[in-house]
């Protein structure tokens, strides 16, 4: 025991620990990292590895102007991290991005990019970090979906911007909430769980894919039975009809004395 403690009280005790220690730290800090680079390099579900890297060419191409080479964001453009595949299919899906001029929100136009293309950026801004993905067939499929309950869903959550039809608003600021008219499925499902512009992100927590399928299901029977009552009026309820009305009924009121007026003489 005394030779024990002895060798313990080396003076290259302390040198031979603090070296184990380093060794120990160094080892486990080069596992963390091999874990995380292979974390990283993990292809994204429902994509392929030639996909994330055409689709890098294209962003580096087109949109790392904006969001930077490596989608961290610049002045121009936020970062793409985490964003996930759904809004790369709603943005660039529709034709928002890339943005033609800069103004209060991106403009709805023309898609830039087929649906390949669309598919191969959307499975590299995937590549970047978790975030929403493009829904299965199955929560865009509205035969399954109930739009009587979609309707309810929709006047809650939805109409105060986009219209109790669908047929869109104006917000501040020179924003407005676009028509839901004509809209595919995919870009109205991503638009719930990704949030554009200023509408608020509706994930599974908040409404649930099977009531996303719904409010879907009643955006689709709303257009499909077009206005079955006559002119729409731009969907404005009373206001604009009153306003027909009294426009209309004052005319014919001025009318019929300017007709009256000119017999008598």
């Amino acid at each position: 025991m005394k030779a024990l403690s002895q060798k313990r009280r080396h003076p290259f005790a302390f040198v031979a620990l603090l070296l184990l220690g380093l060794l120990l730290t160094g080892g486990l800090y080069a596992a963390a990292t091999t874990v995380n680079q292979a974390q990283a390099s993990n292809t994204p579900d429902g994509f392929s590895s030639e996909q994330v890297d055409e689709g890098e060419r294209l962003f580096v191409a087109n949109c790392a102007s904006c969001h930077g080479m490596n989608a961290e964001g610049s002045d121009a453009g936020p970062s793409l991290v985490g964003v996930g595949a759904a809004s790369v299919e709603f943005q660039v899906g529709t034709g928002r991005m890339p943005m033609q001029m800069s103004g209060p929100q991106a403009q709805q136009k023309p898609p830039q990019f087929n649906e390949e293309q669309t598919s191969q950026l959307a499975a590299y801004v995937a590549s970047l970090g978790a975030g929403p993905g493009i829904p299965d067939d199955e929560w865009l499929d509205i035969d399954q979906g109930d739009p009587a309950r979609g309707g309810e869903l929709f006047r809650i959550n939805c109409a105060m911007c986009h219209n109790a039809a669908g047929a869109g608003g104006a917000l501040t600021e020179g924003k407005y909430a676009p028509s839901l008219h004509g809209v595919d499925a995919v870009h109205i499902y991503t638009a719930m769980t990704t949030g554009p512009q200023n509408m608020p992100v509706f994930n599974d927590s908040n409404i649930p894919p099977e009531d996303k399928r719904d409010i879907i299901a009643f955006l689709k029977t709303y257009e499909q039975q077009g206005s079955p009552g006559g002119f729409s009026l731009g969907f404005l309820g009373p206001v604009s009809e009153g306003l027909l009305i009294w426009t209309l009924g004052l005319a014919l009121l001025i009318g019929s004395m300017v007709w009256l007026t000119s017999r008598s003489s």
